[in-house]
This record gives structure tokens, C-alpha cells and sequence, in this order.
């Protein structure tokens, strides 16, 4: 027998900038990243795939983009700047990718060339996903705009499309060349869409930074308040946080272990079981909150440990229970263990807290004991 053995390495990385008026004539910050990255003397061409929310709340950016690409000349401005719906509906029907595929052919992006996404969450991992399987991969920009995004997917290494009725079951890994959060997006969201991204700075303070999580509790009301240095503060903590977890961890998670979705198992049913109508982050919320009363009965967390957690989730207006979650004698929540452990692969593996900033690996859960976990939910909701 003979055997010929292949191993090499190839390093990323990628710069998240922190900005405001992104696309303001004196901000320079977007084009001496388009002049500079590889080879400056290469003219370089760039699309632009927009979220119609934004372009509903800021028609003028569009134009704006024409304006600043005039002004500084970075690349050529593909001739056509997309707009597609948002949110998790452009996930969930292939025709949006496939329009975004359609513009990275027809205007000659190739793998020398960027698509410049601005967006939500949602949005980036479908455009995300196009740029990905295009050419084998065209240079991704990201340009989040929501208090999600900004966190935690748009700093990320994933992009994904949901598809046979399961989340992201159709996805790459493939990082973006660069990301770019831009405060005055977040000026423009509601109240639901500010709160939600802040479950994610709750659920990475809880696995892997305590002080991060006294920090959400001193800091909740201002957050509520809208506080701009606040939440710029949280923003850039949180993202922080997720990027040391994803270079220091499995980038690409060839193992099963996920930490960074603690929380998430039972709250991606729940988006499906409402159709969507809870945001991400409200079911993360949820989601943490069931984990971490789950961690309590088994002996992890103390009932003081869980009440902060839980205090802090209502003080930042999350619900912590949601009706979807007993129905069925909580035969919804089995469903969506057994989806969660398909979509890892191997060996099931959830993370759970074995004290305030620090998450636990278990390969089962008990299924009576998530009963009581949900029921002890619905009792103090």
C-alpha cells in the first residue's frame, strides 16, 4: 500500500474597524482599506448588496456611496448598487443569493474584487454565503447594522442560508476581509431591534468574562436609555470577546464543541416555531435563560447565580419564557436538541455554566429535567 500525506496551513485575519458616518467625504477610513489591501497598484472593483430595512430608513445612502466613491476613487462602484429584503426571509428563499450571485457575474466581481454587504445579521450570512460560493470565494466586506451584528455574527467567521426547513443548513466558513461598524446605523433601530443584539453580550460575558457581566448589570438602564458612549463601549467589549474565543478556539469547528451558542439550541426552535416573529436575540435570551436554570437543577449554579442572570435579562426588557417552549409536553424542545445535535455533528455538545463566566461542555442533557427547567421558567415569568 502506498500513501502520499498533505498538510499545510493558511493564516486569516481581518481588521474590525469602529467608525461613524462611514461614508461622510471626510472620513477616509473605507477607502484607504479598499486602496491599500493587497495590491495598491491593482484597480480593484466593488459591489454593494444593501438591506432594504436600511435603504427604507436612510434612502439617501445609496447616493452617498455614489458620492464618496466619486470623491476618493478607491475602486470602480459596480454601476448597480443591490437592494434585497432583509432579515430572516432572505435566508429562507434561495432566490435572494442567487440575485446576489446574478450582479457578481454580470458585473465581472471576481476574486480580486469585494462585495461590500451592509446590513443586519440575517442579511450578511446570505450575501456572505453568495460571495463564498462565487468563484470559489470573492472578497467579503461587512458592514453590520445592527446591535446583533455588530456584536457578534458580522465579526465572525460563518455565513449561511437556511434550507429543507432547518437554520443554516447550508453554509461556508469563510472570513470576511474586513468589517466595518458604523455607530449611526444603530441610531436609527427599534426598540426591539437595539435590545435584541444585547443578548449576545449577555451570553458571551456569562461563558468566558465576569467582569463583563457586572459591567451589563451597572450599565442595563443606561442601555435602555439609548446611551451612545455606553453602547459603544458594550459593542466593542463584546465583539472583542467573540473574536479572542474564535482565533484562540476552533475557528472552523472541525469538533463539536460550540461555545459560543450557549443558549442558542432551544432558541433556534423558537424562531422557528414562531415563524420568526422573535427576533434572535429575544430567543437567545429565552434560550439563556432555560440553560441557565437547567444548569442550576443540575447542581452547577447556585439559585442566587440564576437570579442575577435572570434580573438582568428582565431589566433589559427580554422575555424569559415564551408558550412555544411547553407545548407539546415540551416534545418542541426534544425536536430541536435532536436538530441541534445534526447540525453539530459527532457527539452532542452543549454548553451550560458552571458559574457566572464559565461555560461547562456536557455531551447529554436530561430531558425531565428541562421539563422542570421550562416550568420553573414559566412560573417566575
Amino acid at each position: 500500500m502506498q500513501s502520499l500525506k498533505q498538510h499545510f496551513q493558511v493564516p486569516y485575519s481581518y481588521e474590525v474597524f469602529f467608525t461613524e458616518r462611514l461614508f461622510a467625504a471626510e472620513n477616509r477610513v473605507f477607502a484607504d482599506f479598499i486602496q491599500n489591501y493587497g495590491n495598491p497598484t491593482f484597480r480593484k472593483k466593488i459591489l454593494f448588496v444593501i438591506d432594504k430595512g436600511v435603504t427604507d430608513i436612510q434612502p439617501n445612502l445609496t447616493a452617498e456611496i455614489v458620492a464618496y466613491f466619486q470623491t476618493h476613487s478607491p475602486a470602480d462602484l459596480a454601476p448597480e448598487i443591490l437592494v434585497l429584503p432583509g432579515g430572516e426571509v432572505c435566508k429562507n428563499d434561495p432566490r435572494f443569493y442567487e440575485e446576489v450571485i446574478r450582479a457578481l457575474d454580470e458585473h465581472g466581481i471576481d476574486r480580486h474584487s469585494f462585495v461590500a454587504c451592509i446590513g443586519g445579521g440575517a442579511f450578511l450570512d446570505m450575501a456572505g454565503y453568495a460571495a463564498a460560493i462565487s468563484h470559489r470565494g470573492v472578497k467579503f466586506i461587512r458592514i453590520p447594522t445592527t446591535v446583533l451584528s455588530q456584536n457578534d455574527s458580522g465579526v465572525g467567521v460563518k455565513n449561511s442560508v437556511n434550507y429543507l426547513g432547518k437554520k443554516n443548513f447550508l453554509g461556508t466558513f469563510a472570513p470576511p476581509v474586513a468589517v466595518f461598524n458604523d455607530y449611526i446605523f444603530l441610531e436609527s433601530l427599534g426598540e426591539r431591534d437595539w435590545r435584541s443584539g444585547i443578548a449576545e453580550a449577555v451570553k458571551v460575558s456569562l461563558i468566558k468574562d465576569i467582569s463583563f457581566f457586572t459591567w451589563l448589570e451597572d450599565h442595563s438602564n443606561a442601555m435602555n436609555q439609548r446611551d451612545k458612549t455606553v453602547m459603544i463601549e458594550q459593542i466593542y467589549r463584546c465583539a472583542s470577546l467573540h473574536m479572542q474565543h474564535i482565533a484562540s478556539g476552533d475557528p472552523f469547528e472541525l469538533g463539536s464543541a460550540r461555545p459560543l451558542d450557549f443558549g442558542h439550541w432551544a432558541a433556534h426552535k423558537l424562531e422557528y416555531l414562531s415563524d420568526f416573529k422573535i427576533r434572535h436575540g429575544e430567543a437567545v435570551a429565552i434560550g439563556i435563560a432555560l440553560d441557565s436554570v437547567y444548569s442550576h437543577l443540575m447542581g452547577y449554579l447556585t439559585k442566587e447565580e440564576v437570579d442575577r442572570i435572570v434580573d438582568l435579562l428582565q431589566k433589559l426588557g427580554f422575555a424569559i419564557f415564551h408558550p412555544a417552549l411547553a407545548e407539546n409536553d415540551k416534545v418542541n424542545l426534544t425536536n430541536g436538541l435532536n436538530e441541534f445535535r445534526e447540525h453539530l455533528g459527532g457527539q452532542l455538545t452543549i454548553t451550560l455554566l458552571e458559574k457566572l463566566g464559565k461555560g461547562v461542555e456536557v455531551h447529554e442533557m436530561d430531558f425531565e429535567i428541562i421539563k422542570k427547567s421550562v416550568d420553573y421558567l414559566a412560573q417566575i415569568a
